[in-house]
């Protein structure tokens, strides 16, 4: 990547969510308009008295809306705003950076900027040996859609497994006129079959490529290969590997002998999705031509594995007040306020939202997550999940005021404006917090609850270390459908489900609602 120039002058820096990606304005003014207004959110804001009470109705307007700037300039002459790693920072202009300054440090945090010289090459990697780690590290996460060289590098990142797969096997088809993919190898058609199947959704994609890489590595360890040279025999021993592949970590309650020879096979949500990705793989291909035969025809055990699944990683809800406990407290003397708040905004979310990890990582391309306020000062969540798939959760009033505190330590104003474009989450070191970041911030939670637990309590010591994000959101879909009976289609849309079988699963996690049903449905008569 080039260096970016030492004196001001932004038009060597590229806006790629523009379509077409164009050049920033030339002068440090017209820049920071442009990416103010491309971001939605203040950048760099010179404030003086004057200008305050004419952008404001009344002086009281004033002190609400900007409640730091005022308080600086009943003793500064001026005060400046300005956007610093995911938060507004107010400051004496005496004592403010430079204004080029603030803009060249966002462009570079930002991943939506890159600086590319207009006579320079911007296209992402010709080749998937060009894809940087950093472009292979991002595929899971929203934002403008890598290529297909930076997909097929996840896939095979050394040089050896991408001939491997730039070839093609004995049932590749290479008849132009029955082949409508148009090309000769499998890397090319898995490029084209992620495209169609899998590039709308970054948690889709995500899935898709830990799979196919799952296979990948299968048919090395075995010398098996390409995948269009695969058999039926070769994918039914391929499904019964996957019963006896070593799980990394142990299921929920289990603990790991050593002395055990028998390794512990994959649970069968995983087993099944692995094998729904290849299915769908071969399915597209033949279907497409690519190949003249589908070995992975009825391969996949169709939607039993969805029906009999009943979901166990819930925590308690003792173990869910410890947790609580721990947000509702003090801050940590050597934490930031707003760090803290950051976590505590963070618990809230995922605690009574009911979202997924993804869900809460910020995309620049749909300005979402966001958040809403009406005029009853009720709040919303938007999320974008599975499938591209939008939907609104209203957050409940206990959720409101751990946001709050949150906006107020990022000089944001208190309740979110209709047309906020800002990052849900901020991070310290770029524009938004990823996934790891925002797992971490749970697991935080959790780590801090156990010195909350009874000594010798093991049990709730092993359920808070294996907790995660995801135990959160099956424990907010229990208490819609198990404790509060909510119907099912409701639950359904709240969660994000596209089935409602998946969402009645939760039922059968306590017996007692059930019973309570029949009961209430047959009622005893006297003789």
């Amino acid at each position: 990547m080039n260096s970016p120039p030492g004196p001001p002058g932004f038009s060597g820096w590229l806006d790629l969510a523009s379509a077409p990606p164009q050049h920033l304005p030339d002068s440090t003014d017209a820049a920071l308009a442009y990416v103010a207004d491309a971001l939605g959110h203040p950048v760099y804001t010179r404030w003086t008295l004057p200008l305050l009470k004419r952008g404001c109705p009344s002086l009281a307007d004033a002190k609400r809306d900007h409640r730091l700037v005022f308080a600086l300039l009943l003793d500064h002459d001026a005060a400046v705003e300005y956007w610093e790693r995911g938060r507004l920072r107010v400051a004496a202009a005496d004592g403010a950076p430079a204004p080029d300054t603030v803009l060249l440090r966002l462009l570079k945090q930002h991943q939506r900027f890159r600086f590319a010289p207009e006579d320079s090459e911007t296209a992402m990697p010709a080749s998937a040996a060009d894809a940087s780690p950093t472009a292979l590290a991002g595929l899971g996460t929203p934002g403008p859609t890598p290529s297909p060289a930076v997909w097929l590098a996840a896939l095979a990142p050394d040089a050896a497994g991408r001939a491997w797969l730039a070839r093609a096997g004995r049932f590749a088809n290479p008849s132009p006129v029955t082949n409508t993919l148009g090309v000769a190898d499998d890397a090319q058609a898995v490029a084209l079959f992620l495209r169609e199947r899998a590039s709308r959704s970054p948690h889709t994609l995500r899935a898709y490529l830990a799979e196919l890489r799952r296979l990948i590595r299968w048919c090395d360890r075995h010398q098996l290969g390409p995948l269009s040279d695969l058999t039926r025999e070769n994918l039914l021993t391929y499904r019964t590997a996957l019963e006896r592949t070593r799980r990394s970590t142990p299921a929920a309650g289990e603990t790991r002998n050593p002395t055990h020879n028998r390794p512990a096979g994959l649970q069968a949500t995983t087993r099944a999705r692995a094998i729904a990705v290849v299915s769908s793989l071969f399915r597209y291909w033949s279907r497409t031509g690519y190949v003249i035969a589908n070995p992975a025809a009825e391969l996949s055990g169709g939607t039993a594995t969805r029906d009999s699944w009943t979901p166990s990683r819930i925590m308690p809800a003792s173990v869910l007040a410890l947790c609580d406990m721990v947000v509702s407290g003090a801050a940590p003397d050597t934490m930031p306020a707003l760090v803290w708040a950051r976590r505590r905004a963070i618990w809230s979310l995922y605690r009574y939202a009911g979202v997924r990890l993804a869900e809460l990582v910020w995309s620049e391309a749909d300005g979402l997550p966001r958040l809403e306020a009406d005029p009853l000062d009720q709040w919303t969540l938007h999320v974008q999940g599975k499938g591209g798939k939008r939907r609104s959760v209203p957050l409940p009033s206990l959720c409101v005021p751990a946001l709050r505190a949150y906006r107020l330590a990022r000089a944001l104003p208190v309740c979110p404006s209709p047309f906020e474009r800002v990052a849900l989450i901020h991070s310290e070191k770029r524009d938004a917090l990823g996934h790891s970041g925002l797992y971490d911030e749970v697991k935080a939670v959790l780590l801090a609850a156990e010195d909350k637990v009874a000594p010798g309590d093991l049990a709730t010591l092993a359920l808070l270390r294996a907790a995660s994000t995801h135990w959160l959101r099956h424990g907010y879909a229990r208490a819609l459908v198990v404790d509060h009976a909510v119907p099912l289609p409701v639950a359904q849309t709240l969660l994000g489900h596209a089935s409602v079988q998946t969402t009645a699963a939760y039922a059968r996690t306590d017996l007692r609602q059930t019973r309570a049903f029949v009961e209430g449905s047959f009622p005893t008569t006297d003789q």
